[in-house]
C-alpha cells in the first residue's frame, strides 16, 4: 500500500512538472518562414588594411555621462558609445539592402508588423557572455522603466515595440504594435545586457554615470580622465572581425578623444600632428588655412570626396503664426528677396551647392521637379523683422543676404544667439525667421515638421507653424501606407505642396566631405561609400572604420620633417558618388 502510494504521488508530480513545462514552452515558429540573409552585396572595405596604430581626435567638452539615456546623455559624445553597440541587423552604405550584424538572418510575417531573427552564436558582449534572444527582451524592460528618467524611450518603446518573442536562446521575433513600411528601419533592435544590469531601480541614473557598459562592437570604452580625454581600445579577439562586411575595418588599436574646447586651438593641435584629422569643409580652412607648411611640404593631405545621401535642410523656416507671414504672398516675395546664388558665389566659393528643396538625397523619394525661388527684385516686395542663428562662420553668408534683401525693400535684422538659447527660442515659437538645418533619417520624415498637429505649441519642430487640411490628409496617407510605390507618390506630392506654401527657403547644401589628414592614415579606394560623412569615422557599423594606419609612412614622414625632406602637396578629389544635380 505505502509502495503503491509513492508511486501514484510520483505519477502525479511527474504530471504537474509535465503540465507546468508544458504551460512554459516556448512558442513555436510560423511553418512557412522564408529565411533571408545578404552575403553577396559588394564589400567596401580594402583588403591592404592592417591593424594598429593609435588615433587620436577631439571633442569639445567632456561628456556629462556615460549613460546613453536619461538626464544629461544627448550629447554629441553619445554616438561614440552608441556605434560601439551592434543591432540585429545594419543597412549597406552602397546598396542600402539589409546586411548581418547580430543575426544572421531575418525573415518578415505576413502581418507587416513582425520580423524573425536568427542571432550568430558566436556573437559576444565585451565580458565574454554570449548574445542572447533574452537580451532583447531585456531591451523593452530597460527602455519602458521609469527608472531610466528617459519619457521619449519609455512612449516610444511602449507605444511602437509590443514584444519581443523569444523561440530559443537564438531565435527571437520583434513585434511592432503597428504594420508600418520599412519595417526593417525600425525592428533591428540592438540588446542590452541584463546580466550586466540585472533588476533596476531609483539609483539607476547615479549609479551607471560613468559605469562602462558591455557592448558588441569591435572597440570598448578603456580609459578616461574626467575632464581631459576618453579612450578606447580595440578588442584582441572581437568576434566579428572576419564576417563580410566587418572585414579589413576597424584597424586601429586604440582611439583617443582630447578635451580640445576651441575650434582654432583644435587646428593648432592638428598642425603639430596631436589630431590626425581635421574636417575642412569651410571655405576659409579649405583655401586659406590650410595654405600651411605641413600641407604644402607634403606631410598632410587634403582630400575632398562627394557622397549621395539624404541633404539637411538648411534654410530659413518661416513662422506664419506671425502675422508677416500669414499671407503666402509675403512668403513668396521673402523668398524672392533671398539672393542664395550671390551667397555662395562670393562667400562660398561656389563650393557649396543650392538645396532646391528639404527632401534632396532620398533616392525616388525625393521630388527632382522641386526647384527652389530665385532671387528677383520684380517679385519681391516684402520684409523680414529678425533672423536667429547661432553659429559665427555662419554671419557673412546671413550679412551679404540682408544687404541683397535690402534691394528689394526687405530689411533683416540679424540675431546671433548662442546654440542653446537660439534652439529654445525657435522651439518656444518666438521666431521669426529661423536659420537652421535638421537631421536626416533613411526616409523623409514630414509629420513632426508640417502637420498642424504639431503647429501652434511649443517644444515641436513644426517651427513654420504650418497648418494645411490638404497637407495633412497627404501626411496621414503617407505615415498609413505600407507600399513603397504609394509611398513614394506621396512623397513627391508633399514635396510639391511644401513648395506651394513657401514657409521654408532652402539655402545650401553640402553633398561632400572635406578633410585633412596626416599622410601616414591610408584609406580604401574609393576612400568612402555613398553615405560616408566622415572617412575618419572609427566605429559607426555602417560606415565607420574603413582607414588604417601605416607605419612605414608614419616613420618616412617623421624622418622627412626632421630632415626638412618634402612631398609633393596632396589634394584628393573624389567624384565616384557624386550626387547629379
Amino acid at each position: 500500500m505505502k509502495k503503491f502510494f509513492r508511486q501514484t504521488l510520483t505519477t502525479a508530480i511527474m504530471l504537474v512538472v509535465f503540465f507546468q513545462a508544458a504551460a512554459f514552452a516556448a512558442p513555436e515558429l510560423p511553418k512557412d518562414i522564408e529565411w533571408l540573409t545578404n552575403d553577396t552585396d559588394p564589400v567596401f572595405a580594402s583588403d591592404e588594411a592592417k591593424k594598429g596604430g593609435t588615433f587620436h581626435t577631439s571633442i569639445l567638452s567632456f561628456p556629462m555621462t556615460f549613460r546613453v539615456v536619461g538626464p544629461d546623455s544627448n550629447s554629441n559624445f553619445r554616438s561614440a558609445i552608441l556605434d560601439n553597440q551592434l543591432s540585429l541587423i545594419g543597412i549597406h552604405p552602397n546598396t542600402e539592402n539589409i546586411t548581418p550584424e547580430l543575426a544572421t538572418h531575418w525573415a518578415f510575417d505576413k502581418d507587416k508588423k513582425t520580423m524573425y531573427f536568427k542571432l550568430n552564436k558566436d556573437a559576444r558582449w565585451s565580458d565574454g557572455k554570449p548574445v542572447v534572444a533574452d537580451d532583447f527582451v531585456y531591451t523593452l524592460e530597460f527602455m519602458r522603466s521609469k527608472h531610466i528618467i528617459a519619457p521619449w524611450y519609455n512612449d516610444y518603446y511602449t507605444e511602437e515595440i509590443e514584444k519581443v518573442i523569444v523561440y530559443d536562446d537564438y531565435t527571437l521575433a520583434v513585434v511592432s504594435t503597428k504594420p508600418v513600411p520599412d519595417l526593417h528601419l525600425k525592428l533591428g533592435l540592438s540588446p542590452t545586457p541584463r546580466h550586466f544590469y540585472g533588476e533596476l531601480d531609483e539609483n539607476f541614473v547615479r549609479k551607471y554615470n560613468w559605469e562602462i557598459v558591455p557592448n558588441t562592437g569591435a572597440y570598448q570604452l578603456s580609459d578616461f580622465k574626467k575632464g581631459k580625454y576618453v579612450e578606447f581600445t580595440r578588442k584582441k579577439d572581437w568576434w566579428g572581425k572576419d564576417l563580410r562586411y566587418f572585414k579589413n575595418r576597424f584597424n586601429v588599436e586604440k582611439v583617443v578623444f582630447t578635451v580640445v574646447r576651441d575650434m582654432n586651438m583644435m587646428w593648432e593641435y592638428f598642425k603639430k600632428a596631436k589630431e590626425d584629422v581635421f574636417n575642412v569643409n569651410f571655405p576659409n580652412y579649405w583655401y586659406e588655412k590650410t595654405k600651411t607648411p605641413v600641407v604644402e611640404k607634403g606631410y598632410v593631405h587634403k582630400i575632398w570626396f562627394f557622397n549621395n545621401t539624404q541633404q539637411s535642410a538648411m534654410g530659413l523656416w518661416l513662422n506664419q503664426d506671425r502675422e508677416i507671414f500669414k499671407d503666402r504672398n509675403v512668403r513668396y516675395a521673402f523668398a524672392h528677396a533671398m539672393n542664395i546664388e550671390r551667397v555662395i558665389e562670393k562667400v562660398l566659393r561656389n563650393d557649396y551647392f543650392r538645396l532646391e528643396h528639404g527632401f534632396m538625397g532620398y533616392g525616388p523619394y525625393s521630388n527632382n521637379n522641386v526647384k527652389a525661388r530665385r532671387f528677383d527684385l520684380d517679385k519681391a516686395d516684402a520684409y523680414m523683422k529678425a533672423v536667429t542663428y547661432s553659429i559665427d562662420e555662419h554671419t557673412p553668408r546671413l550679412v551679404v543676404l540682408k544687404e541683397e534683401a535690402k534691394k528689394a525693400g526687405v530689411e533683416l535684422r540679424l540675431q546671433k544667439l548662442d546654440p542653446a538659447a537660439s534652439y529654445k527660442k525657435v522651439m518656444e515659437k518666438n521666431h521669426d525667421v529661423a536659420w537652421m538645418g535638421w537631421s536626416t533619417s533613411l526616409r523623409p520624415q514630414y509629420w513632426e515638421h508640417f502637420h498642424s498637429e504639431n503647429a501652434h505649441k511649443p517644444q515641436t519642430n513644426n517651427i513654420t507653424n504650418t497648418e494645411d487640411p490638404e497637407m495633412d490628409k497627404l501626411i496621414d496617407a503617407y505615415r498609413n501606407s505600407l507600399e513603397e510605390k504609394e509611398r513614394i507618390e506621396l512623397s513627391l506630392k508633399i514635396q510639391e505642396k511644401i513648395h506651394e506654401i513657401g514657409s521654408f527657403v532652402p539655402t545650401f547644401m553640402v553633398p561632400y566631405v572635406r578633410q585633412a589628414y596626416w599622410r601616414w592614415w591610408r584609406l580604401p579606394n574609393p576612400p568612402g561609400t555613398k553615405h560616408s560623412g566622415d572617412l575618419f569615422d572609427p566605429f559607426g557599423s555602417s560606415t565607420g572604420g574603413l582607414f588604417w594606419f601605416d607605419e612605414t609612412l608614419h616613420n618616412e614622414t617623421n624622418q622627412a620633417m626632421k630632415d626638412v625632406k618634402t612631398f609633393p602637396p596632396t589634394t584628393i578629389v573624389d567624384e565616384t558618388y557624386k550626387m547629379k544635380l
